[in-house]
């Protein structure tokens, strides 16, 4: 494939995964056509700003997010910080704040 087509796919296929659409691409697929999924970064500031926005105690946002309390107050102390899907998680309740509402019961 000529570059300048490789290129022009691969940008593409990199606004389809912004845009949230659905792709069956393999790591290697991607990596060929020069697409990256970023990392998620989240601030101590941004962790404690995405428990206020929900108006939950930490104890009550580690029970929503099944971690330890003890998580919670290292993250947002900057001791420790969350990894794995607890950190896209926490960027997913950071765009759209009520996605996990559905586990809080009147």
């Amino acid at each position: 494939m000529r570059d300048s087509i490789k290129k022009a796919v691969g940008e593409t296929v990199q606004d389809l995964i912004n845009s949230g659409f659905k792709t069956s691409f393999t790591e290697k697929e991607l990596n060929s056509l020069g697409v990256t999924i970023p990392e998620v970064q989240l601030t101590t500031l941004q962790i404690k700003e995405i428990r206020e926005e929900l108006n939950l105690s930490q104890a009550v946002f580690a029970r929503l997010l099944n971690v330890s309390p003890s998580s919670i107050r290292q993250w947002e102390q900057g001791k420790r910080k969350p990894t794995g899907a607890t950190r896209v998680l926490l960027d997913l309740l950071k765009r759209s704040p009520h996605i996990l509402n559905y586990r809080l019961r009147a």
